[in-house]
């Protein structure tokens, strides 16, 4: 179990660290844009406004995945109770 934990936070790790090289990238890419900083700073927010969506995205769908773990993991638990009565009658 520590290795899976382990893998996973290497893993993790290693997904934020490409995450901050592009977001780097990208900030110093608009920088250098031969545009009016208005359109940098339009650039930036519509960035901005799309990471967070991205990241409200994920989280949903992690919540809803959850959910149906944990309404699996009743109804297996139900049925196995109405097993165990079943077989413990006869």
């Amino acid at each position: 179990m520590s290795d899976k934990k382990s893998d996973t936070s290497t893993i993790m790790f290693f997904n934020g660290v490409g995450v901050a090289v592009a977001y780097f990238m990208l900030a110093l890419s608009i920088w250098l844009a031969p545009i009016d900083l208005s359109t940098k700073g339009y650039w930036g927010l519509g960035i901005l406004l799309l990471t967070l969506s991205l990241v409200n995205f994920v989280k949903y769908r992690f919540d809803a995945k959850i959910a149906e773990d944990r309404i699996a993991r009743l109804e297996d638990a139900k049925n196995e109770k109405l097993m165990a009565e079943y077989i413990g009658e006869k």
